[in-house]
């Protein structure tokens, strides 16, 4: 088995002067598949990601990357991090920079990681096209595409980087259900053709059962249930993932249905 490339051990983290946010987080994130956190709003599934995306450091406990402790203060480990985790968020139309042009959007990763070159060119025209978009995409503003589109910018510009990991929030919960499956279907096709890890936030179920092979239950900042997707979802143990299970009429074949 794949050893985690990103994990958490007892993790938990609060507020200067509130309650904690989340309890005693253990999850391990294994290279080459997808998992997803689950939970209703207010369950800890942003905080947790925000931890693995070495935004917050946890006030208890430990983020490990590659077998080691993620230190947010060592320079050397964090750039290797930073090239090696991106992320795509909730909303394509505030997550773009409406007054750049999208080649400078896409690019902007190569140039914070000091990789920006003589092929910065090509690569984002590469990026384009691997998310499904025409090269010349990159000559516009976002303004010009549909949600759908400005979401693949923004995996566009997550993947450029080559990166080994990409942590989604809410990823297609701003779309139309057409274009959610599109997209859901774009995260399968990267993730296999890149051997790409996938984290994802999700309060939708379908989505979840559709890509993830791993699922973990949050429930008031603590991990209630967690196990292969098919076995969650299929037959919950914990009383919380019933309910969670009981607004969602039908749930798609998923990755551990495929063979």
């Amino acid at each position: 088995m794949n050893a985690p490339v990103l994990a958490t051990r007892e993790a938990g983290f609060a507020y200067r002067g509130a309650a904690p946010v989340l309890h005693g987080i253990t999850l391990d994130i294994t290279a080459g598949r997808s998992v997803a956190l689950v939970g209703e709003s207010g369950a800890g599934k942003t905080t947790m990601l925000r931890l693995l995306l070495g935004l917050t450091r946890p006030t208890t406990g430990q983020v490990l990357f590659d077998g080691e402790t993620l230190r947010l203060r060592d320079r050397a480990q964090m750039r290797t991090f930073r090239r090696s985790v991106q992320s795509v968020f909730q909303d394509p139309y505030s997550s773009l920079d409406p007054r750049q042009r999208v080649r400078n959007i896409v690019s902007e990763p190569l140039r914070s990681l000091g990789l920006a070159g003589a092929g910065t060119k090509e690569r984002v025209a590469a990026a384009l096209t691997g998310v499904g978009l025409p090269a010349d995409t990159g000559d516009r503003y976002p303004h010009e595409f549909s949600g759908g589109q400005r979401q693949r910018i923004a995996l566009a510009r997550a993947t450029v980087c080559d990166p080994r990991v990409l942590l989604a929030d809410e990823p297609v919960s701003a779309l139309d259900v057409t274009t959610r499956v599109r997209i859901v279907d774009l995260l399968e096709e990267l993730k296999e053709s890149r051997g790409l890890t996938i984290a994802m936030v999700s309060h939708d179920l379908s989505v979840v059962a559709a890509l993830c092979e791993h699922t973990a239950v949050l429930e008031n900042g603590r991990i209630v249930e967690q196990g292969d997707t098919r076995a969650v979802l299929g037959a919950p143990v914990h009383p919380y993932t019933r309910r969670l299970l009981a607004s969602v009429p039908r749930l798609p074949e998923g990755p551990a249905d495929r063979g």
